[in-house]
C-alpha cells in the first residue's frame, strides 16, 4: 500500500543496520584496486566513486519515489527545473522538438521556451484542451516527446493524460508528466500512459520548505529499440562509454536513468546533497496522510470562495462546478491537492491589496508547504511572460495562487474573509 511505501520503501536496514535512512555524507569512496573503479566507469559495475552522480543516501530516497510512483528507476536532482530539463535533454538535443501543454509551471515554460530554444530546441504549446486532431497536428517528424503536467501551477488544469499518451504513443514518443501537485498519494500518471514522471519534490513531498529538489521517475514501459531512429542517444554506442549502448545493455528499466546519471548529471552536476535527501525522507514519510488535510482544507476554502461576493470566479477541480471537475474524478477520485486559484474582483489593484492584508497566509514564491502561502503569479512566477502568454498558461492578472497548508481550516476561512473585507 502507498502509506506503507511512504514510510518505508527504498531502504530495508540489515541486522544491526542504521534504522533510518543514513546520511552519506561524503564525495568520494574508497576502493582497493584501481580496476575495480575502472570497472563503475565504465558501468560494468554498480558502486558509488563521486556524489556528483550518485550518493547512497540520494538513492534510497530515489528508489521510494519510484517505488511510489511504479517506476522501475529513478534518480533525484538538486530541483524540480533541473529534473525537468534533464527529462527533456535527455532524449532531445539540438535540432529536436518537444510537444507541451501550454499551462505548465511559467519556470517550466520559461525553461522550455527560451533556454532551452537557444540551446536548439524547439517547443509546440498546445492547450491541455485541444482536440485530438489539434494535438495530433502539432507533432513534427523530429518531435521526440511530450510534456504535460497532471495539475498545471497555477492554472489548475487537469491534465487529460490519457489522451496524451496515446497521442505520444501513436507517434512513436514518450510522455512526460510533472506530477508536483498531485503526488503518487492522488494521481499514478504511468498507471495512465504516462513513460516518464518528474516531481519539485522541494514541494509535498518535502512538505515543510527546508530543501529544494527534483526527482525524474522511468516507468520501464516505453521501448527505446523498437524506435532506435529517434533516440540513437539510447540505442547507439556511448562513446566516452566505451561504446556502451544503454538500451541494450540495460534493458527498458534501467536505459533511461542510467543515461541520465551518466551523461547529463555528469557533465552538468546537479545532484542534491545527501543531507537534503534526508530532508526530503523525512517529509515523504507523512505525505500520505498530509495529503489529505491539504486537499480537505483546499475543498473548503474553495467551497468559501465560490460563493463570496468579491471574488469572481475560483478554480478548483474539487468543485462540482468547476469545468475540469469530470477529469478530476477519473484521475484524482481521492482529492487532488491543496492549491485554489481565485480571481479578487477589481483586477490587479484588489489582487494585491487582498494579499497585503492576510495575517495567516504568508506571501511566497512557494507552494505546497504546511503553512498556506500565497501569490500574485502574474507579478511573479510568471512575470516574464507577455499578456498572451500569460493567457495561454491560464494565468489572468487578477488571479491569485493560494496553497492551503495543514491548520485549521475555520482559521484560514477567517484570514481570506478579512483580508477581502477590506479591499
Amino acid at each position: 500500500m502507498i502509506g506503507t511505501d511512504c514510510v518505508q520503501g527504498g531502504y530495508t536496514p540489515k541486522n544491526g543496520e542504521p534504522r533510518q535512512i543514513p546520511i552519506i555524507q561524503s564525495t568520494t569512496f574508497k576502493y582497493d584496486t584501481s580496476e575495480h573503479m575502472g570497472q563503475l566507469f565504465d558501468l560494468e559495475a554498480s558502486g558509488y566513486f563521486y556524489s556528483r552522480l550518485q550518493n547512497p543516501t540520494c538513492d534510497f530516497v530515489a528508489a521510494k519515489i519510484a517505488k511510489l510512483e511504479g517506476g522501475t528507476a529513478a534518480m533525484l536532482t538538486s530541483s524540480g527545473q533541473a529534473a525537468n530539463f534533464f527529462a527533456v535533454f535527455n532524449i532531445a538535443t539540438a535540432g529536436d522538438h518537444v510537444v507541451s501543454s501550454s499551462t505548465i509551471y511559467g519556470g517550466t515554460y520559461n525553461l522550455f521556451a527560451v533556454t532551452m530554444k537557444k540551446m536548439g530546441v524547439d517547443f509546440t504549446f498546445v492547450s491541455p484542451d485541444c482536440s485530438d486532431e489539434e494535438l495530433n497536428a502539432a507533432f513534427r517528424p523530429n518531435t521526440k516527446a511530450v510534456f504535460g503536467e497532471t495539475i498545471a501551477n497555477p492554472a489548475l488544469t487537469v491534465l487529460d493524460i490519457e489522451k496524451f499518451a496515446r497521442a505520444a504513443h501513436s507517434h512513436g514518443v514518450p510522455l512526460i508528466i510533472d506530477n508536483t501537485f498531485a503526488t503518487p498519494v492522488n494521481c499514478r500518471p504511468i498507471e495512465w500512459g504516462a513513460d516518464i514522471v518528474t516531481h519539485s519534490t522541494t514541494k509535498y513531498m518535502d512538505g515543510h520548505g527546508v530543501s529544494v529538489g527534483g526527482c525524474i521517475v522511468d516507468s520501464g514501459k516505453f521501448d527505446w529499440l523498437k524506435h532506435a531512429d529517434k533516440f540513437p542517444g539510447l540505442t547507439t554506442p556511448d562513446e566516452s562509454y566505451h561504446g556502451i549502448t544503454y538500451a541494450e545493455k540495460f534493458g527498458l528499466e534501467g536505459a533511461y536513468i542510467t543515461k541520465a546519471t551518466a551523461q547529463l548529471m555528469r557533465d552538468f552536476g546537479s545532484t542534491p546533497s545527501p543531507q537534503s535527501a534526508f530532508y526530503l525522507n523525512l517529509g515523504l514519510e507523512s505525505l500520505h496522510v498530509r495529503m489529505a488535510r491539504h486537499c480537505e482544507n483546499g475543498q473548503r476554502v474553495a467551497e468559501f470562495l465560490s460563493s463570496h461576493p468579491k471574488v469572481g470566479w475560483v478554480n478548483y477541480c474539487g468543485l462540482p462546478g468547476d469545468r475540469y471537475h469530470a477529469l478530476a474524478e477519473k484521475y484524482l477520485p481521492n482529492g487532488s491537492c491543496g492549491v485554489v486559484s481565485f480571481g479578487v474582483k477589481g483586477g490587479r489593484a484588489a489582487a494585491e491589496a487582498f494579499m497585503k492584508n492576510l495575517r495567516l497566509a504568508a506571501i511566497e514564491t512557494h507552494v505546497a508547504d504546511a503553512r498556506t502561502c500565497c501569490l500574485h503569479p502574474a507579478s511573479a512566477t510568471h512575470r516574464q511572460m507577455n499578456d498572451e502568454e500569460l493567457i495561454a498558461a491560464g494565468v489572468s492578472p487578477d488571479l491569485v495562487r493560494m496553497s492551503c497548508g495543514l491548520e485549521d481550516a475555520e482559521d484560514l476561512i477567517s484570514d481570506i474573509a478579512q483580508a477581502l473585507e477590506k479591499i
